[in-house]
């Protein structure tokens, strides 16, 4: 059975995955609204400003994390025999829940403070933007499954 690691084989197809994620995560980002849209857009601003490939390197970095943290979501739903994609929308919860153990235990040892302050400030709603982007990064995952 292929695990998600397989889609990503080729430094040429990891890159299209990366510039795919950075893609569904300024969509999320431009998406969002409220006061809670504000203080996500500023602390993606701030982030952007340290380095104009940080968040490329961040998504990079934790990429193979990701796709070990969503493996087994989607080895399930091989199993099932039921879409990737609408298994990963079936469970939000469970999704958000992987990917942010993995940041928040990379926030807990992040060296720069600037990137540390505004992961703690956003914290609080991360969960909630997870969720709601889980139907994009679905829709991502469902791209590199059917071309393989």
């Amino acid at each position: 059975m292929a695990s998600l690691h397989d889609f990503v084989k080729t430094a040429e197809m990891r890159k299209k995955v990366i510039d795919h994620s950075l893609r569904v995560l300024d969509a999320e980002v431009a998406d969002k609204r409220g006061l809670g849209g504000i203080a996500v857009k500023a602390g993606y601003k701030v982030v952007n400003g340290i380095h104009p490939k940080f968040i490329r390197g961040v998504v990079d970095a934790l990429l193979d994390e990701f796709l070990d943290a969503l493996d087994p979501i989607y080895r399930e739903a091989l199993e099932k025999s039921i879409s990737p994609r609408d298994h990963l929308v079936a469970n939000p919860d469970r999704v958000a829940e992987s990917l942010l153990a993995i940041t928040d235990a990379k926030a807990l040892k992040a060296k720069n403070k600037l990137v540390k302050k505004t992961y703690e400030k956003l914290r609080s709603g991360a969960k909630e933007h997870v969720i709601a982007a889980v139907p994009r990064l679905g829709d991502m995952l469902a791209t590199y499954v059917a071309a393989a």
